[in-house]
């Protein structure tokens, strides 16, 4: 669906917020790699240790942790990446188009129940690894739609949904002039 159908049905166009998928798969692919060194290093120094009380059996368990640890953040956050790829978020005056993968979806404001963002998480590179910052969109459908950091300015998308829809201040698109 191109923007201007959307925005036939939606109202002006407002802003848009990308998805950087590219980063999600890059953080997969350090998680998986660092998961199968672990593995690599760990299953040997397990076998190794096999009979020893000393430092060996401490050692394998931690390599063998990260390891596993590690591949499986980074088949979670490959399968979130995959999901998710082209992901786009339009604002138009009456709602939102979710775009993914080739696909659009109109969300009238009217057919979000809820929007809930908690976020400033102060763990160290928490906004480095996407998590901290996260709204969860929603739906009267049942259905949900999750932002986190990995959206450009996904504070300010949350933020405009919040005020659509729970305030009812909508917000104004291109070329609409504020009555005085």
């Amino acid at each position: 669906m191109r923007r201007t159908d959307a925005a036939r049905q939606l109202g002006g166009f407002v802003r848009e917020h990308r998805t950087d998928g590219g980063r999600r798969l890059v953080q997969a692919g350090v998680m998986l790699g660092v998961g199968a060194v672990g593995l690599a290093f760990g299953i040997p120094v397990a076998v190794a240790s096999v009979g020893t009380t000393e430092g060996a059996p401490e050692l394998a368990g931690l390599l063998l942790g990260v390891g596993l640890v590690g591949l499986g953040l980074g088949i979670w956050r490959l399968v979130q990446g995959l999901r998710t790829r082209e992901q786009c978020f339009d604002v138009h005056e009456r709602g939102l188009t979710h775009r993914v993968a080739g696909t659009a979806t109109l969300i009238p404001w009217e057919d979000i129940a809820s929007v809930g963002a908690h976020g400033d998480d102060g763990r160290p590179l928490a906004e480095a690894r996407g998590m901290g910052f996260a709204c969860v969109i929603k739906l009267r459908d049942g259905g949900s739609i999750r932002v986190d950091t990995f959206t450009q300015d996904a504070r300010e998308l949350a933020r405009t949904a919040h005020a659509a829809v729970h305030l009812g201040r909508r917000p104004e698109g291109r070329g609409h002039r504020r009555s005085p």
